[in-house]
């Protein structure tokens, strides 16, 4: 592309140094011979006007006078008596002459001089003008490949810009060039680079979180299928575990469902007046065995029959990470404190472990922020999921750690004309 911008721009200089340049060289070759032509008729003007003051005088007329004062012309002076006065070098045969003529008080002058004297004068004017033709050319050469590389640097960047971002690279640059045109295109791969980038970032949230929130409902349910598969000579257990398998396997969906919904950054709006204990039952039911196995215990205090706007599913899984969190990190008996609060339900899951230490408690609810063996996900998903919902999720006490889920109340919903659900979930 630079080379076919100098081509361009050498071509069209030069057309226009031509278009310029010939007229200007004939104007300056015929201006030459007429100011030439005008300083004879002058000089033989001048000569007679001399001749006839000198006869007037009555001193005598000699060619060698009138030769001194008018060096290099030959003069031909025709005198009132028909005499004649010749003065200078007599031109060549052949050789080519200005020649100028002038007469008055009987005096007739015929004034030449050899063209050849104007040739240097017009050879010197048509170099002179040669040479702004060439300064022009090199001017506009320069500035061509100033100018090309003016354009091409920014199309070579633009370039590099969009190579960068199919190989999934993608940093805006934020660099402008000053030419609207380029800076446009600059500007609309920049905004296309954010969303490409909002793009990948959230399809690697949303593999990390799936993989995360998959994990628990596979776990429950790999346990339930595995005491089916130990209950098999016993029905009415087999009829129960397969349902709760049933019931596990939905939730799973729903999970699903919901991690789909971020992704496209949606909120899934299916907060209901739902009763809390079916919820909170359903979840000690199946981390129970869990806990159980390392020594542990999960029980439910507090006031029953209360209801909150929640998601059963979201509500649930908020549940099952703060139980998971528990048998992770914390120790002894976990409580799950079910109670009023000043204007919503209140959902409080402690155990009885070290807690959390100082410097992760600022930032507990973080992505990626664990204190140990976790990804740093569950926490910042459960919150995540509380507020979709119009809740909270809180941390209560450090030491041991105490989670509040602080849900609307359904009096609220029924004031804000919301649907209100009384059945289980």
């Amino acid at each position: 592309m630079r080379r076919r911008l100098l081509l361009s721009t050498l071509a069209v200089a030069v057309v226009a140094i031509l278009l310029l340049g010939l007229p200007l060289a004939y104007a300056a070759h015929k201006l030459i011979y007429e100011e030439a032509g005008q300083s004879l008729d002058r000089e033989a003007s001048a000569i007679a006007g001399g001749v006839a003051y000198t006869l007037e005088s009555r001193r005598p007329v000699t060619g060698a006078a009138i030769a001194r004062e008018y060096p290099g012309r030959h003069i031909a002076v025709t005198l009132p008596g028909g005499g004649a006065v010749e003065a200078g070098p007599r031109p060549r045969p052949g050789e080519r002459q200005l020649t100028a003529t002038a007469s008055g008080q009987g005096v007739r002058v015929r004034l030449s001089r050899p063209a050849a004297q104007l040739k240097d004068q017009e050879l010197r004017l048509l170099l002179f003008i040669g040479s702004l033709a060439l300064l022009g050319v090199a001017v506009t050469v320069g500035l061509a490949m100033v100018q090309a590389r003016k354009l091409t640097l920014p199309l070579r960047d633009l370039a590099e810009t969009a190579d960068r971002l199919g190989t999934g690279n993608a940093r805006p640059r934020r660099r402008r060039y000053g030419i609207p045109e380029v800076d446009r295109v600059a500007e609309v791969l920049d905004r296309s680079a954010v969303r490409i980038a909002d793009l990948l970032a959230a399809s690697r949230e949303f593999a990390s979180d799936a993989s995360h929130q998959l994990r628990t409902p596979l776990t429950a349910l790999s346990m339930r299928l595995e005491e089916m598969i130990e209950a098999a000579d016993y029905p009415d257990v087999v009829r129960e575990e397969g349902a709760a398998a049933v019931a596990q396997t939905e939730r799973l969906v729903a999970v699903v469902e919901q991690l789909l919904a971020r992704a496209r950054h949606d909120r899934t709006g299916g907060a209901v007046a739902s009763p809390i204990d079916e919820i909170i039952r359903q979840q000690v039911e199946e981390w129970r065995p869990i806990f159980r196995r390392d020594g542990r215990d999960v029980r439910i205090v507090g006031e029953q029959g209360l209801v909150g706007m929640t998601n059963p599913e979201g509500l649930s899984q908020i549940v099952a990470t703060l139980l998971d969190n528990s048998l992770m990190h914390g120790a002894g008996t976990v409580t799950i404190h079910t109670k009023p609060g000043a204007s919503s339900v209140v959902v409080e899951v402690g155990d009885e472990g070290a807690g959390i230490p100082p410097e992760l408690e600022p930032r507990i609810f973080e992505r990626s922020v664990s204190g140990g063996r976790g990804t740093g996900l569950g926490l910042y998903l459960a919150r995540s999921l509380a507020v979709v919902d119009g809740g909270r999720l809180e941390l209560l006490q450090s030491r041991p750690a105490v989670f509040g889920v602080f849900l609307r109340e359904a009096a609220e919903a029924r004031l804000a004309g919301e649907r209100v659900v009384l059945g289980p979930a």
